[in-house]
């Protein structure tokens, strides 16, 4: 039985510069049979490690309908990830995973799908997005709202013109008041502010939400004045998430584990959790 502590041995196989200090990793298993045998379901996430520096936690950013590969994307903003950011192609990472729960996609056929993500955000999202879009048949009318601070922290911008360019999807893109530039088509305003502006129809309709709790409070807050219920709406959460098994208690919001009982919430659990989740 493998140690739950012990990391797989995973080989970068590409890079990608999202922004000046967000990249994403494309990673396939060292293990032959791990690489045709592993699964993980949306919205689960890993722990990442950098040999001699650590480990972080981060989405699985990939969809599990596309097999041998898992990618992940980070910020470079503490010791681990500064690690990260230096490593090359062909170069070796841990991982361990999967952990948590995951979005109920059964559940969700036959209706309308509204995604909102700000910034780095977008990577717990682009997994549930990438598998619907591979089951295109299944779901309803999909719209994508996300924005970020400036154009430059914009991930996955040649995917936001893909999906832009999809007769089957709404793409709305947008960056905060200042942040555009002269040649920036989109629109210009807080995601809240946005989402209220084009007011996607409740009916027969979920939303996805994803962002630093700031942006999910007000978010939701605007998603109630459009006609959702909390029923209506889930979250995925990275709250200090450490060890991903529920031992460290660094995630710890009341008597919830992120970890354990989450990363995936609906909107009536996180109504009930602590204000300062």
């Amino acid at each position: 039985m493998h140690n739950l502590y012990v990391p797989h041995l995973m080989t970068i196989e590409d890079i990608t510069d999202e922004t000046p200090d967000v990249k994403t990793f494309r990673l396939v298993f060292k293990d032959e049979k791990m690489r045709e045998t592993f699964e993980f379901k949306t919205g689960q996430f890993a722990e990442y490690s950098a040999f001699g520096a650590g480990e972080s936690t981060f989405c699985i950013a990939s969809a599990h309908t596309r097999k041998g590969y898992v990618q992940c994307t980070f910020r470079k903003t503490g010791k681990v990830t500064e690690a990260l950011s230096r490593m090359e192609i062909g170069d070796t990472v841990g991982f361990r995973g999967p952990y948590g729960n995951w979005f109920q996609l059964d559940e969700m056929k036959g209706k309308n799908l509204v995604f909102v993500a700000g910034g780095i955000a977008l990577p717990p999202m682009r997994s549930v997005i990438w598998t619907v879009l591979d089951n295109r048949e299944d779901y309803g009318d999909i719209t994508i709202v996300y924005g970020a601070r400036t154009v430059a922290d914009l991930v996955y911008k040649n995917e936001l013109k893909h999906w832009d360019e999809r007769s089957d999807v709404n793409m709305v893109t947008t960056v905060d008041p200042g942040g555009e530039t002269e040649s920036w088509k989109g629109k210009v305003g807080f995601v809240p502010t946005v989402l209220e502006e084009i007011a996607p129809s409740s009916e027969n309709c979920v939303a996805i939400i994803c962002g630093p709790p700031i942006m999910i409070k007000f978010t939701l807050q605007s998603l109630a004045k459009i006609g959702f219920t909390n029923d209506q709406v889930i979250s995925t959460l990275e709250n200090r998430m450490k060890c991903g098994l529920g031992k460290c208690g660094r995630c710890n919001v009341g008597n919830i584990y992120v970890c354990k009982d989450g990363p995936v919430f609906t909107a009536t659990e996180i109504a009930a959790m602590p204000n300062d989740f």
